[in-house]
């Protein structure tokens, strides 16, 4: 039932990728285009399996793919898009034509991250370092000593059960995450009717 694994432990090649594999892989894409990459690896020849195919030719052998540095453009375009989306970089690098949502995810991992340290920025919420330091300085000093500090609250009571999440079915019904068999029970109305 369902689909067969991705790489199927039969007659397909796993690691590094050859130069005859990358030039069969680009020949069928310019001759059929991006299709079912399903399909593609038993079309062109390869002993690949479609994953492996579609991820290859996105982030490696695309003709429209940038080469080499950053720009300080991009730098700054990333800066202002994490600010506004986070760490969505499949929608990061739909705005930067060329650049792979991976390739952006490393590239802020490794430089922009420091970069924006050393400029004095909170890379996640994008605001100075000395603000959030003042602001958490600044909290405890608002009591007066007169006052006593409010009591720690223990986990114990303040935290409650999580109610518990629901899934939903293909027919309709839902179910919670528990393993029991009485505890799911239909959504749908109409089977609810009496």
């Amino acid at each position: 039932m369902g689909r067969s694994p991705c790489c199927e432990k039969a007659h397909t090649n796993k690691g590094a990728w050859t130069k005859e594999e990358d030039q069969r892989l680009i020949a069928y894409i310019k001759a059929h285009g991006e299709g079912c990459w399903r399909s593609l690896p038993k079309a062109a020849g390869l002993l690949r399996c479609g994953k492996s195919c579609r991820l290859r030719w996105i982030n490696y052998l695309r003709p429209d793919l940038k080469r080499g540095n950053f720009t300080e453009e991009e730098d700054e375009l990333i800066i202002k898009l994490h600010e506004l989306l986070g760490n969505k970089w499949s929608l990061i690098a739909g705005r930067l034509p060329g650049r792979t949502d991976n390739e952006i995810k490393n590239y802020w991992n490794t430089h922009i991250k420091r970069k924006l340290l050393a400029r004095g920025m909170d890379p996640h919420t994008h605001r100075p370092l000395n603000a959030i330091a003042g602001a958490a300085i600044r909290i405890p000093s608002r009591l007066s000593p007169a006052q006593p500090s409010p009591p720690a609250a223990t986990a114990a009571t303040t935290s409650r059960p999580a109610p518990p999440r629901r899934r939903h079915r293909r027919d309709g019904t839902s179910a919670s995450t528990s393993t029991s068999p009485s505890a799911w029970r239909p959504t749908s109305r109409a089977t609810t009717r009496r």
